[in-house]
């Protein structure tokens, strides 16, 4: 399957910046990594929940799940040490909790920095590209509700909201001003693409808008800037939502005019699915496309799901490689620089 999928031309391929959490990020790394060896994942670090929570709590350092998922999607590893990553223990104290969590914490129990362990595990896996946290802070999600409540806490938000009846009004970070990391704000400062989501819109990609600098450097950035949308609305999150309203919600949370194009999904989901689906209040995620281009955002949809494992309706990491690389080479010229080769934006 990799000699099938790799197509990295001269020059490593586009330098792209993929920003989010969760299983979305860590998906679509495992298409894009046959694309280009320039990628550099930005990932949330507001995870308070699971295996993370505790390592969190116990040991005092930032949630290593996230980081783990997107360092397993890029690494360069043989499959008994990928196997062996995103081993989860069944039985005793440890139930619940993956190898690969355990052993970013040993490296951080042995490194000067979490950034640091992180460096460390990024060259101890060979990842094809880089995995950075947005922040090397310890950091809290706060969700406010159209009627006024809030709730502290990434885990709890889902729960919390469908009590309420109404939609989030707005997420914050406490503390508001972690200091976000220089090496993604310099990433993002070299993209040729940035790319925001798949994933959970207020606790895996709104998260790391709210770290000081990281939405103005992708306002200003000449990069090509990409939302890749969900196939589905997300029970405890978004309920009812289009996509213009995920639009909105960026925009609210960082600023304005900065995606340029949304990426959806035009496959139809089957009706077995939707069912299943609709008993967790979610469905596929409408693609109201005048609105969306009323807010200055170029729409393409391609079918870029995948329904064959699971009965889920996920992105195919594949597809939708392939279908930001055919927006890439469409929208953007490659052409040498003092930089090497880069895909400069047309406007």
């Amino acid at each position: 399957m990799e000699e099938e999928l790799s197509r990295i031309p001269a020059g490593g391929g586009p330098h792209i910046v993929a920003i989010g959490g969760g299983t979305g990020l860590s998906t679509m790394l495992r298409g894009l990594k046959y694309y280009t060896h320039n990628i550099t994942a930005v990932v949330t670090m507001a995870d308070d929940g699971g295996g993370s929570g505790v390592l969190r709590h116990d040991l005092g350092m930032p949630p290593p799940g996230d980081l783990r998922n997107c360092l397993e999607a890029l690494a360069d590893v043989e499959p008994i040490m990928e196997e062996l990553l995103s081993y989860r223990f069944h039985d005793g104290s440890l139930a619940g909790q993956s190898f690969g969590n355990l052993f970013l914490a040993a490296l951080d129990g042995i490194s000067p920095s979490f950034e640091t362990a992180v460096e460390r595990m990024n060259q101890i896996l060979a990842v094809k590209g880089k995995v950075l946290p947005v922040t090397a802070d310890t950091v809290d999600i706060v969700a406010e509700f159209e009627n006024g409540t809030s709730i502290r806490g990434e885990s709890k938000i889902s729960a919390f909201k469908r009590s309420q009846h109404c939609r989030i009004r707005r997420v914050r970070m406490e503390p508001k001003d972690p200091k976000p990391l220089k090496a993604a704000l310099d990433a993002i400062a070299r993209a040729d693409v940035i790319l925001l989501g798949p994933g959970s819109l207020y606790t895996s990609i709104i998260p790391n808008l709210l770290v000081p600098g990281i939405a103005d450097a992708v306002a200003a950035s000449p990069a090509l800037r990409i939302y890749i949308a969900n196939i589905m609305t997300q029970e405890g999150e978004t309920e009812g939502y289009t996509l213009s309203e995920h639009l909105q919600a960026l925009a609210d949370h960082g600023r304005s005019g900065m995606i340029d194009l949304a990426l959806g999904n035009s496959a139809i989901i089957p009706a077995n699915i939707r069912e299943r689906y609709q008993t967790e209040n979610a469905f596929p995620l409408m693609i109201d496309g005048m609105a969306v281009r009323r807010m200055g955002v170029e729409l393409i949809c391609e079918p870029l799901s995948d329904i064959s494992r699971h009965n889920h309706a996920r992105h195919d990491p594949r597809k939708l490689a392939e279908a930001v690389m055919r927006v890439v080479d469409a929208r953007c010229v490659r052409t040498w620089t003092d930089q090497g080769i880069r895909y400069i934006r047309e406007h």
